[in-house]
């Protein structure tokens, strides 16, 4: 699977034309991918904080229900998708697609419900850092991934065994889904037009949810209070990041990738600060330095080999 993803060039190159709703001024810039990726992160993060805010109402699963039913509803009627006219392989990827949001999301609230914010995204990001590594042929990626992952041990202040055990296994398996999602994630926007494919897999993610928030939270979910934060939730964590995230995907390698979602646990401490009160240390800072040069690092190697590959193009042609 690492493979399959990790080699394959975007589906449209960077600064390639792209009709209807496509971002063609950002995503035309040789970082308007990145840019995307760190907008993205900025606001799940964000909307994972007031998720937090919002368990006492409704409960992890009653969370996770909310934000997918109400970001699955948003995006089928912005995108009003088709469902016709596609093959068995292509319906098979909605569905992985689907079951690793709804997978990453259930997983991830039960870590949050147990654990701080700032350690669950820590021990979360793992999975793309392993993927980054698996799927890259680059041996600087692996120098930025190291970097990262230090970055990642440092923020956790140097061990995890003050945590609980089941959260810290919950954001483990949630790291999981999140390489799985960004594999599937880059297949469904090759094979699937603007957002539709995501709006597809989004229905189908809120629908596997669904009994689980219903059997936590009963009749919790219909109070208008909780259902206008949960909306605020979906659009936060779900129908903006994911977007932005897919639209990168079409023009960013699934390491690179995988490497830029480092920034996870920097941006979930500056959410935990500003909404949750959760102060930084020193420590903290140098983590969030280090993941952030990492990031960094990735970026420039991606950015100097797509050159490197324009650049032989015109020798060839």
């Amino acid at each position: 699977m690492g493979t399959a993803v990790g080699p394959e060039a975007p589906a449209v190159p960077v600064g390639g034309a792209r009709g209807g709703r496509g971002p063609t001024g950002l995503a035309g810039h040789r970082f308007g991918p990145v840019a995307l990726v760190v907008a993205g992160g900025l606001s799940v993060q964000f909307g994972s904080a007031l998720a937090v805010l919002l368990m006492p109402r409704a409960g992890a699963l009653g969370v996770v229900t909310l934000r997918l039913v109400l970001a699955a509803a948003v995006l089928l009627i912005v995108c009003r998708p088709k469902v016709r006219g596609y093959g068995r392989a292509d319906w098979g990827t909605i569905v992985a697609f689907g079951a690793a949001m709804a997978g990453m999301n259930i997983l991830f609230y039960q870590a949050a419900d147990r654990i701080p914010l700032g350690a669950a995204v820590t021990l979360e990001v793992l999975g793309p850092l392993i993927l980054s590594v698996v799927a890259s042929r680059r041996m600087m990626n692996l120098l930025w991934a190291g970097l990262a992952l230090g970055g990642v041990v440092l923020l956790s202040g140097g061990g995890f065994d003050r945590l609980d055990p089941l959260g810290a296994a919950f954001a483990l398996a949630a790291g999981a889904m999140w390489a799985t999602y960004i594999v599937f994630s880059a297949r469904t926007g090759r094979r699937f037009p603007q957002a539709d494919g995501l709006a597809l897999a989004m229905a189908f993610g809120a629908v596997l949810s669904l009994p689980l928030g219903i059997a936590e939270a009963g009749d919790k979910l219909l109070v208008p209070s909780t259902i206008g934060l949960g909306l605020a939730v979906a659009l936060m964590s779900s129908v903006l990041p994911y977007t932005l995230e897919l639209l990168a995907l079409r023009r960013l390698p699934a390491p690179t990738f995988a490497i830029l979602m480092s920034l996870e646990p920097a941006i979930a401490a500056t959410a935990g600060f500003l909404i949750l009160s959760q102060a930084l240390s020193l420590t903290d800072a140098l983590a969030i330095a280090l993941v952030i040069a990492a990031s960094m690092g990735a970026v420039r190697t991606q950015v100097r080999a797509a050159a490197r590959e324009r650049g032989r193009g015109g020798v060839a042609g």
